[in-house]
């Protein structure tokens, strides 16, 4: 059964919370009816959001699949770039939400996606994973083989003895990487001092969320290559809007009626902000409401950019408001 959180102007939300960070567990049941009204597309980030090792965070699940119920499109858009889109619907359905591979968003896809669009006819240097080399195969470009390239003796050995660049690459892509090395780095710069060479970096995200420990994203990869090879990379990933063109420009959604929701300010909440959708930063992975305060509080204006409009601890606070609506739309 479906059910409609009513209607919204949505000039009336915009101007209310516009990079507010309006905390929507403080606002009354009537004011949170009215915001849920003023979008009809819901695009959300996944790790650190909608699931933490492959858990799902209590009340994700209720909350995404309600929207869906409600008749609002929905969209996983993750930087992640070691999953196909294949492996993130298997991923998603097994914790239990109700996706189908359209509403996927996947770097590792889009980067296939792109070089495809560009007629791309050479080979792919790749650091990353094997998500990277899949989706190139699918769509037939070729691409060197991933997985450790470590350090042969010493550098002067390296070069001289055990360093082969290959003659046909005509573009570096980078990704995540756990066998990242100083091979790989000399090699993607050296094919890039070719101005010729494509640069094209999944995401630019500089760790993942995990407790008690930082682990290195792809950022830190990318940024690595971006100084030895003095190359700035096209960047698939958030926050640049190009990964939610084709949803724009198809007219699948209206910037202006999307909520993007996400965990870290400087991909997800600027993506929305970049796009023109309505953002929501919740606290359940990187960024929490004292980076908020440190950027309100900033005269750069780039970091005004990255102020949500509204938050929440975690998505599924959502889940008590929606019950309610859902109920009293039944009855």
């Amino acid at each position: 059964m479906r059910f409609t959180f009513g209607t919204c102007s949505r000039h009336t939300v915009l101007n209310m919370y516009k990079q507010t960070c309006t905390n929507l567990l403080e606002l009354s049941s009537a004011k949170v009816t009215e915001w849920l009204a003023s979008f009809d597309s819901v695009i959300t980030d996944c790790d650190g959001v909608l699931w933490v090792y492959g858990k799902a965070i209590e009340g994700s699940v209720e909350v995404m699949n309600t929207f869906k119920a409600s008749g609002k499109k929905i969209f996983f858009c993750t930087n992640n770039s070691t999953k196909t889109r294949s492996e993130l619907l298997k991923k998603g359905v097994e914790l239990g939400f109700n996706i189908t591979e359209s509403g996927i968003i996947s770097t590792a896809h889009a980067t296939a996606s792109y070089l495809k669009r560009r007629k791309f006819d050479k080979r792919v240097f790749v650091i990353g994973s094997d998500a990277i080399t899949q989706e190139l195969d699918a769509v037939g470009i070729r691409h060197t083989q991933i997985g450790p390239d470590p350090m042969k003796g010493s550098l002067a050995d390296y070069m001289s003895q055990h360093l082969k660049l290959e003659n046909d690459i005509g573009a570096v892509v980078v990704g995540f990487d756990e066998h990242f090395s100083f091979p790989k780095m000399m090699k993607a710069a050296s094919y890039l001092n070719d101005p010729e060479c494509l640069f094209v970096a999944t995401n630019t995200d500089e760790r993942f969320p995990m407790p008690n420990m930082i682990v290195p994203g792809s950022g830190s990869f990318v940024r690595a290559i971006q100084t030895c090879s003095e190359r700035e990379p096209f960047i698939i990933g958030k926050p640049n809007p190009a990964i939610c063109d084709a949803l724009i420009k198809q007219r699948v959604i209206d910037p202006s009626r999307t909520l993007m929701i996400g965990d870290r300010a400087n991909t997800d909440i600027l993506l929305g902000y970049n796009c023109g959708f309505q953002t929501l930063l919740v606290g359940s992975g990187i960024h929490q409401l004292a980076d908020v305060e440190q950027w309100k509080q900033s005269k750069n204006p780039e970091d005004k950019k990255l102020i949500p409009d509204v938050y929440l601890p975690k998505l599924g606070d959502l889940r008590p408001s929606l019950i309610c609506k859902r109920s009293s739309s039944i009855h």
